[in-house]
């Protein structure tokens, strides 16, 4: 009796001719003053006194009438002055998909019996489930807790809260890995919680085994990850502390920002301890495909001159023709690739073609570069490729990139990840580097657009996404839309994460992983509200989170 007082019954299953209950879905009436909201888990009565949880995906509400011109005429043809002539009996109802069944409890491993999955049948009592049935639910009791990575919290109908826990091992490897953010749900919202998420990453196993690289790409938003927060109130403090996390900044940070071309930070703001990075012509001798990933190339043409380029200055000699190519303006303007102000052919390129590559070259680091293109670094200029190289388990680089231009974002982007990949894959045991980097970039669909079938650029975030988890490189991501990103880099995140959404954008393919009903229910999350879909989730999850805390504007 007392387990009911705690839990009562909310409703019964309810299976008709036209609406029956299968193994994988099932209808319970609810019961007068109950209030039951989309995602809810519930836990319905089940053979062998089982429990079968499953996930609340959408309300009707029915009555007797058999349309609704009939309840217009029994309102004495719609007036609304007065009772209904004819009252109508009517019940909501609520449509579950089936997560798990429990098998009638526990065997002495602590694991649950096998399940029964045979459809719940009619009039079979309903109940919310509490803390331990929504785990089970989810799958999330089958996680070592060495391996639980608080996620959020949820907070159901009936004010049960219970925390949700992400899998290291399909987080960061080795299992699978990967985390992408999406939706339209407010002003910093997905990157408050890629900063909660790296957070809670970092609090939960042992920092020094991980480094965290941070592109800002908005403003000054994450260039005082490192300075205590100012706004954050007592209910956001507790909320961390439920989760078992502490509301605490980053430590540990490096920021690297862009030279401008007055040689001064091209920043939003100049934190502390921070750096500028900027790129002199050998920095980029092995990289100038990626400045041309956004420019066509169907005949390969920039693709083979650039290779000509970058075997001839990393090869040079005294006697090379590429010996006084010494800077960007003796690469643009001098031997080999001009005489006279004229393009000359190299190799099987045309000279049309030099001379189309150059006026590609020459928009990108002279007349419209923001100043990160120099001719020589100045002594408290690094390159970011050296820096990075020397990275350590416990660190945090924030990269500022805000202030550039589109082609030079995605350079310091590819930049980055290609030396990340590079190390990672060459196994090279004097660099002394962390098990795992972790990477976090937002607006992921201006480097990885869908619909693009190549670039330089797409082909490392693709290397990243399918072959990063067993080298330990993890790519933590944002957009506004998911389906505006590569459909392979997507494909790879075992864990999804939506916030609020349009209904257009929902209906698109790249959400066929949610129930129909579902996908309606991502256009109404609030601010704050998140859908998490999981590799070890039985179905996808609501649930809400802490702001990060750290100093915010």
């Amino acid at each position: 009796m007392s387990d009911k007082k705690e839990n009562p019954v909310i409703g019964r299953t309810s299976a008709t001719d036209r609406d029956a209950n299968t193994a994988d879905k099932f209808n319970y009436w609810i019961t007068s003053n109950v209030i039951v909201n989309p995602f809810d888990i519930v836990e319905s009565e089940h053979f062998k006194d089982s429990k079968t949880y499953g996930l609340v995906t959408n309300l009707e509400h029915r009555t007797d009438a058999a349309s609704h011109l009939a309840n217009f005429v029994s309102n004495n043809f719609g007036s609304v002055s007065e009772d209904p002539n004819t009252p109508r009996v009517g019940a909501t109802l609520a449509k579950v998909n089936v997560m798990m069944n429990d098998g009638g409890g526990k065997k002495p491993d602590g694991t649950y019996k096998d399940g029964i999955y045979m459809p719940v049948e009619n009039e079979k009592n309903v109940r919310f489930a509490e803390e331990s049935g929504i785990h089970a639910a989810l799958g999330i009791d089958t996680m070592k807790e060495e391996n639980r990575i608080p996620a959020g919290l949820i907070k159901m109908s009936n004010e049960v809260e219970a925390v949700v826990y992400l899998d290291k091992s399909y987080v960061i490897g080795p299992e699978s890995a990967h985390v992408n953010i999406s939706g339209i749900s407010g002003l910093a919202t997905k990157t408050s919680y890629a900063m909660f998420l790296l957070q809670s990453i970092l609090q939960k196993i042992d920092p020094t085994e991980v480094a965290v690289i941070i592109m800002n790409v908005k403003h000054g938003d994450l260039l005082k990850v490192d300075e205590p927060p100012v706004k954050l109130d007592e209910g956001q403090k507790a909320l961390w502390l439920k989760l078992g996390l502490e509301p605490r900044p980053f430590q540990n940070v490096h920021y690297y920002l862009p030279r401008g071309k007055n040689g001064e930070a091209n920043s939003f703001v100049r934190p502390r301890q921070s750096r500028l990075y900027a790129y002199e012509l050998n920095d980029c001798a092995e990289k100038l495909d990626l400045l041309f990933s956004s420019i066509p190339d169907p005949t390969e043409t920039i693709d083979s001159l650039v290779g000509e380029i970058a075997s001839g200055l990393v090869n040079k000699t005294a006697k090379s023709p590429w010996a006084k190519v010494q800077d960007w303006l003796s690469l643009l303007d001098g031997e080999p690739l001009a005489d006279a102000g004229k393009s000359k052919p190299i190799g099987d390129v045309k000279a049309s073609s030099v001379g189309k590559f150059r006026r590609h070259l020459r928009r990108m680091v002279k007349t419209r570069s923001t100043g990160i293109f120099t001719d020589r670094r100045g002594r408290n200029e690094d390159h970011l490729a050296d820096a990075i190289r020397k990275i350590e388990g416990g660190h945090t680089y924030v990269v500022d990139i805000a202030k550039l231009q589109d082609h030079e974002q995605a350079f310091v982007f590819g930049d980055i990840i290609r030396t990340v990949y590079e190390m990672f894959a060459e196994s090279d045991e004097t660099l002394n580097l962390p098990k795992k980097v972790l990477i976090f970039v937002d607006e992921l669909n201006k480097y990885a657009p869908a619909g693009v079938k190549d670039s330089p650029l797409i082909e490392q975030i693709l290397d990243i996404s399918e072959r990063g988890r067993s080298l330990g490189v993890i790519l933590i991501s944002a957009q506004q839309f998911l389906s505006a990103v590569h459909p392979r880099v997507t494909g790879n995140s075992a864990t999804k994460i939506l916030g609020r959404s349009t209904s257009s954008e929902v209906m698109q393919p790249d959400y066929r992983f949610l129930d129909q009903d579902l996908k309606l229910s991502v256009t109404r999350l609030s601010k704050g509200e998140l859908l998490v879909q999981h590799a070890v989730f039985r179905q996808p999850v609501k649930i809400m989170f802490p702001m990060p805390a750290y100093k915010q504007d």
